[in-house]
């Protein structure tokens, strides 16, 4: 028998992991009531706007732990370098060392990505944006800081699709070891 109660954070959680899975096209309803054990009236009567609301919920708790736990260490006083290994470790915790998979990438396939992609590139440029400041903070210049920051992106998301795509999680986890080098200029 499935559960009919489930708290917010947990059944958020579960959609999360159901859109990271199967992406927006993938993720039917009745995938998504078997991950959260509530029958489809349950899940329209606390997201009236059906899947789309229920990815927005998803992606919104992603910006918020990302923003609070991730990338909040760029913004802290200190080292640039020190700054940066700082949210590398969050991010491999964030990531599962790589075992988890981008919810904004999986979200980004298909023909259904249209609705999301505003959030999906709002969400990518939060993220450049906070890496730029890191790399203009160990002096950087504004086009090299941003050029560093979408390069350091464009790796962490390249060993994440790899590790998706063959299950061996060492170029993401090299990603991470290299992002100093890459944001700040530290060998």
């Amino acid at each position: 028998m499935r559960p009919s109660r489930i708290d917010n954070t947990a059944l958020i959680e579960r959609l999360l992991d159901v859109f990271r899975t199967h992406g927006y096209e993938g993720a039917s309803l009745s995938i998504i009531a078997e991950a959260t054990g509530l029958q489809r009236a349950s899940l329209y009567h606390r997201f009236p706007g059906g899947k789309e609301e229920m990815v927005e919920a998803a992606l919104s708790r992603v910006d918020e732990v990302f923003s609070n736990n991730v990338l909040a260490p760029l913004s802290e006083k200190g080292e640039p370098a020190a700054r940066v290994r700082k949210m590398a470790r969050r991010l491999g915790e964030f990531f599962s060392a790589g075992r988890r998979w981008c919810v904004l990438d999986t979200l980004s396939l298909g023909e259904a990505a249209s609705p999301l992609q505003d959030h999906v590139r709002r969400s990518f440029a939060a993220w450049v944006d906070a890496m730029t400041v890191v790399a203009r903070d160990a002096g950087a210049r504004p086009a090299m800081a941003r050029r560093r920051a979408e390069d350091a992106l464009v790796s962490i998301q390249g060993g994440l699709v790899f590790s998706r795509a063959t299950g061996d999680t060492k170029p993401f986890e090299r990603a991470l070891a290299d992002l100093p080098a890459t944001l700040v200029g530290l060998e």
